[in-house]
Parts: structure tokens; C-alpha cells; sequence
């Protein structure tokens, strides 16, 4: 008989002041995060009550302004193993504390390279994609569709300028080409004005293929789409959008992850859930392999070449050992239909097609793990 395990993982949450959302038609969750490494811990329970390990959650929610650092000493104290969604910077400074040396943390919100490349830190691991791996998803579907003229609109708040940038990096990576940008001007009340100004703000664009939207936090993008000065399809942070997880994934028993999950949250299931569910889902898969729940040991396994774990998008998903980030296919979706399913065919790798999103081994500037 195998031998009794308790794992004990925490859920670690730093809430940020949001800006007012366009509409209350699309209300950001207030469980965001919480909802799907609750479901996670569930599926890990399924397989670990049969093998003598008992997995446990404990749940802490830091207000916006409040101490983060104490309570993560705090969280720290009673577990190894933490799942954080959190801004960038605030999980750099969790993986910095002493006392979390040795710990085993899950990035599952930020998706700054930074935190992947010169950032990096060997104690954490990062199961949402970076920008760079959403903005290469997507424009290696552009150029498969030989939709390579590119005009982009970003906002004026820093997620948009990282997600801006990774697409226009991606565009010379995969030889797309954008042609012309503008920066929106986030003082305009879009619900009033937009018959109006968008047709006049886009309308010296050049002739391009596709527009792209840099705008993380939904100022402007929802609204680009027929009120452009030439029908074009919109792409990004709206309309066709690359992202973690998408409610629009049936394939591969995503429905029936899908249904768990809005059984257990009573919503559709959002990136930062499917992201906390994968971590938590990790932590189980390393746990039932090696029969421990030592946050090194695991850590060992789960970057090794053995770990794989089934995550309902067509392929086995693995870890990669240079900087922590989780290889995963990327769903490329409007708000009704899935688009495509990245990498692309065609898009080849001496090792995993995966690794044609986002940095690879020769391009890393991460050492922590060396």
C-alpha cells in the first residue's frame, strides 16, 4: 500500500484596483483565479484518494493596498507550495523572500517576459503563457492565412504596451509586417462617442489585411470591429484573441472540463482559472509519479523529461527546464468560435512545435536555472 501524503498547496492572491469596465455586461469574476485551482484540487483528490494523499487548499485573498509580504511570510509558513495571482512585480518580490527559497511557486496571472528571462528565479514556474507565447500564436495563424499587412491600435496602460511590443516582435520573427500604429486616447468615453471616432481615427490607415488591438484591460478593442474606416477583421485583445484558455474549446474532453467547471463556479471558465487549474494540476500529476510532496523533488520532476500532463488542448504539456514556463497550445478564439488551436501546422521545432511560441532556449536571458 503507498504510503500516506499530505500536500499542502496555498492559493495566494494580490487583488489590483481595475479600471472602470465599458460595460456590466461583461463583469470581471471576482473569483478569478480562485475557481479553477479549487476545481484542480478536486480532479487531484479524485486520483490521490485512492493512493493514500491527501491534498488540501487554503485560500488567501491580499486587498489592494494591503501588507503582501507579510502575508505571504504568513502563507509561507504553512505551505511550500503556492499558486499566485498576482501582478508581476509582486510575485517577483514573493520568490525573493528568504523564506521562500526552497518553496515550489506558481505564476498563474502575469505574463511579463521579464519574469521568464532576466527576472527569472529558479523557484518559480509560470503556467500562464507570456505575452510573447499569445503574440506568436497569433501571428503564426496570421501568416499561415497569409494575412501579413498588419495595422495596430494600443492603448496607453503598460499591459498594452507589453503585449504591443511582443506583437510587433512577433511580426518580424514570423515576417509579417506592421504597417502603421496609433495609440488610443484613453480620455474619449467610447459608449458616447464611438460611431464617430473610430471611423475617423482609423481612416488614414493603409490598406492592410487584419487589425491588430493592444488593449489588455478592454478600453477601446471590443469596440473596434465594424466602426473601423475599412471592414477589416480585428485580432488581439479582441476579436480574433490568442489566450490561455478559451470557454469556446471543446475538443480534446474540454467540454466536459468546461462543464466541471461551470458546475463548480456557476461562470465560464477564464484564463487565470485554467492556469491556477493546471498548476494545481501539476503539483498532483509530480506527487502521484514520485510519491512526495517535497517542493524540491517535485520541482525536479515537474521540469524533467518524464513530467506530462493531460490539459484538454491536444497536447501532452511539459515544462520548459531553462526558464519554467509551461509549454501549452494556444487557443485563438473570438467570443462565439474557437479559430485555431496554436502552434500552426507548418511551424516546425527540432524539439516541440510548442516551442515556437515564445523564447526558446538559444534566445533566453535566464540563468537561475542553468
Amino acid at each position: 500500500m503507498a504510503e500516506p501524503v499530505d500536500v499542502p498547496i496555498a492559493y495566494l492572491e494580490l487583488q489590483v484596483e481595475r479600471p472602470p469596465v465599458l460595460t456590466n455586461l461583461d463583469p470581471i469574476p471576482k473569483d478569478l483565479g480562485r475557481m479553477g485551482a479549487a476545481l484542480g484540487l478536486a480532479d487531484n483528490a479524485t486520483t490521490g484518494g485512492f493512493m493514500g494523499h491527501e491534498y488540501s487548499l487554503a485560500e488567501t485573498v491580499v486587498p489592494a493596498g494591503g501588507d503582501w509580504l507579510d502575508a505571504a511570510r504568513a502563507v509561507l509558513a504553512e505551505s511550500r507550495i503556492l499558486v499566485v495571482n498576482a501582478p508581476a512585480e509582486a510575485i517577483l518580490a514573493l520568490a525573493d523572500l528568504p523564506e521562500a527559497q526552497g518553496a515550489l511557486i506558481f505564476n498563474a496571472s502575469a505574463e511579463d517576459e521579464a519574469l521568464r528571462e532576466a527576472d527569472c528565479r529558479a523557484n518559480l514556474l509560470h503556467t500562464m503563457p507570456s505575452y510573447a507565447m499569445r503574440a506568436d500564436a497569433l501571428m503564426q495563424f496570421l501568416v499561415s492565412r497569409r494575412w501579413t499587412d498588419l495595422v495596430m491600435i494600443t492603448g496607453q496602460r503598460d499591459p498594452d504596451r507589453a503585449f504591443a511590443q511582443a506583437l510587433r516582435d512577433s511580426a518580424t520573427k514570423f515576417g509579417a509586417r506592421i504597417r502603421a500604429e496609433k495609440e488610443w486616447d484613453m480620455s474619449s468615453d467610447m459608449r458616447r462617442n464611438i460611431g464617430q471616432e473610430f471611423p475617423l481615427f482609423t481612416q488614414d490607415f493603409p490598406s492592410h489585411h487584419v487589425m491588430l488591438a493592444a488593449d489588455e484591460t478592454n478600453d477601446f478593442a471590443p469596440y473596434l470591429e465594424f466602426h473601423a474606416w475599412e471592414p477589416r477583421p480585428v485580432a488581439g485583445s479582441a476579436g480574433a484573441r490568442p489566450d490561455a484558455w478559451s470557454d469556446r474549446v471543446e475538443a480534446y474532453g474540454a467540454a466536459q472540463l468546461q462543464l466541471r467547471f461551470k458546475r463548480l463556479a456557476d461562470r465560464p471558465m477564464g484564463a487565470v482559472d485554467y492556469a491556477a487549474w493546471a498548476a494545481v494540476r501539476s503539483v498532483g500529476e509530480a506527487v502521484t509519479r514520485t510519491g512526495t510532496a517535497d517542493p524540491a523533488d517535485l520541482r525536479d520532476y515537474i521540469l524533467g523529461d518524464e513530467f506530462e500532463l493531460a490539459a484538454f488542448k491536444g497536447a501532452a504539456i511539459t515544462y520548459r527546464d531553462w526558464n519554467g514556463q509551461m509549454r501549452q497550445p494556444i487557443p485563438i478564439a473570438t467570443r462565439t468560435a474557437l479559430v485555431a488551436m496554436a502552434p500552426m501546422p507548418g511551424f516546425l521545432h527540432q524539439v516541440s512545435t510548442l516551442d515556437t511560441m515564445g523564447r526558446d532556449r538559444p534566445e533566453t536571458e535566464c540563468t537561475a536555472f542553468d
